[in-house]
């Protein structure tokens, strides 16, 4: 199989797993719940001008000051945008074709971005290298701390440019990646004690506190995450993404595909045809949003419109890779406590 069409696949894939957009097929199958959880150091104050930061591969940055020309993969920088730190470079899904913003930008402004790749596996290293970029951050999808959204074929020129900072979304659940972010976003001069970034962080946690009450209240209630391609429908596991594995802590009821069936993507996912779409029963079907995905309102296939939860109407948006700023996460978590309080019993 070529290394495009291994992408192509594990991309769709890890998708329907809550993973990540374009991951290789070697990287799905990789797994370990290590990674540094909770284990940053922040930074010495911003006052004294020096800056470290332990990523979460166990990686420690140090520079002579706190930098300010950092290039992010665009979900990060959306979230570091949130916290009041503005990211000039971003790589990752930016724009959308008619040039407005990806699902993945947020707040920002992309209009005013330098933007060294639009789409996986594209990344302008020459451009990288002008922008003359002080410190590069992303996010990690394995145990290794590959970084995502580097192209395998440049990662070693890209690294020669400046250092890097991996934040792990692999294998917790989303508040761990929450706080990671928060503490880096506070190593990067962000005042923390902003009211709108502790209102956001006392809205998630409320929002999470009624997911946990519904999920208590209905617990018959089956709640499938998929997400669709041309050819495939996928099925998520719940054990590797951090939403599904947060959510599922909070109590929501899952039907997923076996573990012997997940272990052939690596834990990931089960690809199936659309004939055979209603293989899992589910009362609420959560779908993939990134533009790379094709969503419920352009699904054509007979199968999908006959299956019960898409005939009453609950289907809603997930978001597999969410902006890790607590006011981003805030809305995910609502929707889906707001869909389990209001699902009619369909499979």
């Amino acid at each position: 199989m070529s290394n495009a069409r291994a992408a192509h696949l594990t991309r769709r894939g890890i998708l329907a797993a809550g993973g990540a957009l374009g991951l290789g097929a070697v990287l799905a199958a990789c797994g370990d719940d290590s990674g540094g959880e909770g284990s940053g150091t922040k930074t010495t104050a911003a006052k004294s001008g020096a800056w470290t930061f332990k990523d979460d591969r166990g990686t420690t940055v140090k520079l002579d000051e706190v930098p300010t020309k950092i290039v992010a993969f665009v979900g990060v920088a959306a979230a570091l945008h949130d916290y009041g730190i503005e990211v000039k470079g971003v790589f990752g899904p930016t724009k959308t074709k008619d040039g407005k913003a990806d699902v993945q930008a947020g707040d920002m402004d992309v209009s005013k971005l330098t933007v060294f790749g639009n789409v996986w596996d594209q990344f302008n290293v020459e451009q990288y290298a002008t922008f003359a970029p002080e410190v590069l951050v992303t996010t990690t999808f394995d145990s290794a701390g590959t970084l995502w959204y580097v192209p395998a074929a440049s990662a070693s020129k890209i690294a020669k440019l400046a250092p890097s900072v991996a934040i792990s979304v692999y294998d917790r659940q989303i508040t761990t990646p929450l706080q990671r972010v928060w503490e880096l976003a506070e190593s990067l001069g962000a005042d923390m004690t902003a009211t709108k970034v502790t209102d956001a962080k006392k809205r998630f946690e409320s929002a999470s506190q009624r997911l946990r009450a519904a999920a208590k209240a209905h617990p018959d209630i089956r709640v499938l995450a998929g997400s669709a391609a041309q050819d495939v429908f996928y099925v998520s596991g719940t054990n590797l993404s951090i939403d599904l594995e947060y959510f599922k802590a909070l109590g929501v009821n899952f039907v997923e595909p076996p573990a012997s069936v997940l272990k052939a993507s690596g834990g990931w996912y089960e690809s199936l045809s659309w004939e055979n779409v209603d293989k899992y029963a589910a009362d609420i079907i959560m779908m993939d949003d990134r533009t790379a995905t094709i969503q419920p309102a352009d699904i054509t296939e007979a199968t999908w419109k006959k299956l019960p939860a898409v005939k009453a109407g609950q289907v809603i948006a997930r978001s597999p890779e969410p902006i890790p700023s607590y006011d981003k996460c805030v809305a995910m978590v609502e929707n889906l406590a707001k869909a389990i309080e209001t699902a009619k019993k369909v499979s």
